[in-house]
């Protein structure tokens, strides 16, 4: 990873939302370093209008600005291929934040090579996993890169004296003279949107009902269920009550329909890699339909063994990337593994959702390895010999016998 020189650092690209805090990096880059700054916007679906980011940048005099649309490569690329492998983070979190990150920091790179920068930079605190991730993610890709991270650098370390930056530097910021202090740090997608800061430091405290964004609270959603039927093809989603839709598209919808049904709120307090506990709450309707669902079709379509040792590697799969690590040697070889054990996850799920709650009810497939003939308690005309079972049992329980015979009590 190469060192920084300042003297050396003349163009820098920067992940710029067009926030207080970016706006604020922005400025402080061009006088710090006396560098040009260029801008790099990512729509990952954040739900919010990524455009105006342009003529607050314009503002600032810089004359380099991207603005992408990256939510169909965000969809197909990364959260599909980690929705195969049925990936939760510590039993619960459907790592929404995570996942946006390495996306943003390849674009970094790759901008940063077409304008032959210097440096690339981000708004990631020193407290948080995400600058983990953004430079973990970038040096994979370009070793010789130099990330700028100002947060470990400046002095500016409150709210209070962010505004007075930007007051004393003429900076627009749409919320820079309200007085009403912003209560939750938030960070949205396509997969999720997170809430951390103001009353939910204290792990004991409820999150306020006005907090939440994408989804009504289960006890206003509607008294009536609705049904979903949702096609898979080798592990994905590839259409919603017969009606095919791109992989963005398919969150989109699922977004939509699960915060009506007051579905995918989430309250946890979770291990952050750099060492620190963190509560905080999440809203991902889509990502929790999808998960209930998929596991749902594999039920049906995966060999058992095939079934179990993805649960096993799904864990280390998880906090791999969590950590920051979706470019690395150990992901790709599970990523590898995850996509073979896909090829016959094909078929449909039908999903009931109501209050909260997402149900599997039903589930068909070519490929099913469900055989009504074996499986039945009626008569099954000699598909399956239960006398079988005598020898199976008598065969895995001789070593519990030979530790019994020997006086060892395993009831203890």
């Amino acid at each position: 990873m190469a060192q920084l020189d300042p003297k050396n650092i003349n163009k820098i690209v920067l992940a710029y939302s067009g926030g207080l805090d970016t706006s604020i990096i922005a400025k402080w880059l061009q006088e710090t370093y006396d560098a040009e700054v260029i801008t790099f916007t990512a729509d990952i679906g954040q739900g919010e209008e990524v455009e105006p980011a342009r003529a607050k940048a314009q503002a600032m005099g810089i004359k380099h600005i991207h603005i992408e649309d990256l939510r169909e490569e965000f969809a197909r690329d990364y959260v599909f291929p980690m929705f195969r492998a049925n990936a939760i983070y510590e039993g619960e979190y459907l790592l929404g934040t995570s996942i946006a990150r390495p996306l943003i920091a390849k674009r970094l790179v790759e901008i940063a090579k077409e304008h032959n920068a210097d440096a690339i930079s981000h708004g990631a605190t020193g407290k948080g996993n995400d600058q983990v991730r953004f430079e973990l993610g970038a040096v994979a890709l370009s070793p010789d890169v130099v990330t700028i991270a100002p947060w470990r650098e400046w002095d500016l370390s409150s709210r209070e004296s962010l505004m007075q930056y930007a007051k004393e530097h003429d900076i627009a910021i749409d919320y820079a003279g309200n007085k009403k202090k912003s209560p939750y740090s938030m960070d949205a997608n396509l997969l999720h949107i997170s809430y951390e800061g103001g009353v939910l430091e204290e792990p004991y405290t409820e999150a306020e009902e006005d907090m939440w964004r994408w989804s009504v609270s289960p006890e206003d959603a509607p008294d009536e269920a609705q049904y979903l039927e949702l096609e898979y093809k080798k592990g994905d989603i590839v259409a919603i009550d017969g009606e095919a839709l791109k992989p963005y598209e398919v969150m989109i919808k699922l977004n939509e329909i699960g915060g009506k049904h007051g579905i995918g709120r989430l309250d946890i307090v979770e291990n952050r890699y750099v060492g620190m506990k963190s509560r905080g709450c999440y809203e991902t309707p889509a990502g929790t339909i999808m998960l209930k669902a998929h596991r749902g079709i594999e039920s049906l379509t995966l060999d058992r063994e095939a079934a179990h040792l993805k649960d096993e590697l799904m864990p280390r799969y998880a906090k791999t990337i969590y950590n920051g690590y979706w470019f690395s040697p150990e992901r790709m070889m599970l990523q590898a593994l995850i996509d073979k054990s896909q090829e016959y996850v094909n078929g449909t799920v039908r999903v009931k959702l109501y209050k909260g709650a997402v149900s599997v009810v039903g589930r068909k497939s070519d490929d099913s390895l469900f055989d009504e003939k074996i499986a039945t308690f009626e008569d099954d005309a000699g598909a399956y010999d239960q006398k079988d079972a005598e020898g199976f049992i008598r065969l895995n329980g001789l070593r519990l016998a030979i530790e019994a015979s020997r006086g060892r009590d395993l009831s203890k």
